[in-house]
């Protein structure tokens, strides 16, 4: 017998209410109205405290006392200027960007030229020349401290910038590695070749044709080194002497001591440090969501 297929009767200029004209599912308004108010709702609580030390640091101390929460009755820029000079945040500030940017330079210029190596060339213990770097993303980096520090000691790199330049660097050299050695191997290899028979060297092939694909696993990489060590109080703290070489988690220790009483300098400070992590956000937001999500789309 024959099976009789019936289909559902529909009007001319007509669609079915699940689907849209181009055979997508159309998704429930009361759907898309939770999901924008869960996000909106997560934006208040994560901003929420920012925007209060950033009006608090525009209001007076007796301001802040006397209504703790509040908007600034005029917008003074004497906390800055108080927790710039007086409150050495200027120099904690040079001592990271000086740090964190060295770092993260070193960090990168040597992960990318490893990761191209190792998706790109062919030689003999490749692969285990790739498990030796990626085996430092199975080990806790804070359990060789001694080691670290007993190295540093006859290196003579105990409160020393220097030191935490290199030993920043090499913590993120392997998940760098594993992030741009990912996304090389998704990348096609016909440019390269083109670029061998023209005529040029390898030198000249990264730079001019390998950095400017890798730049989205670059953005990535650079963000995830620079926020984890600008925000870094372990290292500084167990290797650095000198006050004047602090950076500024350590810095901003002996900052709340001595104005634990001055709040509006206190959040001024506070906004003082995070402005460099806010600049680097958003300087990279579309280039890391770009690596993020490169993968997806292959």
């Amino acid at each position: 017998m024959k099976a009789l297929m019936t289909t559902p009767r529909t009007t001319p200029g007509t669609t079915s209410r699940s689907a849209r004209p181009d055979g997508t599912r159309r998704r429930p308004l009361t759907r898309g109205i939770g999901i924008q108010v869960i996000l909106w709702s997560y934006a208040g609580i994560a901003f929420g405290p920012l925007l209060l030390v950033l009006m608090g640091s525009f209001r007076s101390n007796a301001e802040i006392l006397r209504a703790p929460v509040g908007l600034p009755s005029s917008f003074d820029v004497s906390n800055y200027v108080r927790a710039w000079e007086t409150a050495s945040i200027s120099t904690y500030l040079i001592n990271s960007l000086a740090v964190t940017g060295a770092s993260v330079v070193l960090c990168v210029s040597v992960s990318a030229l490893a990761a191209y190596a190792l998706a790109r060339w062919r030689f003999r213990g490749r692969a285990l020349l790739a498990a030796f770097f990626l085996s430092g993303l199975m080990i806790p980096a804070k359990l060789g401290l001694l080691p670290v520090f007993y190295m540093f000691q006859s290196m003579g790199l105990i409160d020393s910038r220097i030191g935490l330049v290199l030993l920043y660097a090499a913590g993120g050299i392997p998940f760098s590695v594993f992030v741009i050695m990912g996304f090389m191997r998704g990348l096609p290899g016909e440019l390269e070749e083109a670029a061998r028979i023209d005529g040029a060297h390898e030198g000249r092939l990264f730079v001019s044709i390998v950095l400017p694909l890798m730049r989205p696993a670059l953005a990535v990489v650079t963000v995830f080194q620079f926020a984890p060590t600008w925000n870094d109080f372990f290292y500084p703290l167990v290797l650095m002497r000198s006050g004047d070489k602090y950076t500024i988690p350590v810095g901003l220790t002996r900052f709340f001591g001595e104005f634990a009483a001055d709040r509006g300098t206190l959040f001024a400070g506070l906004v003082i440090a995070l402005v460099p992590l806010a600049v680097v956000f958003a300087l990279a937001t579309k280039q890391i969501v770009a690596g993020l999500t490169a993968g997806m789309s292959r």
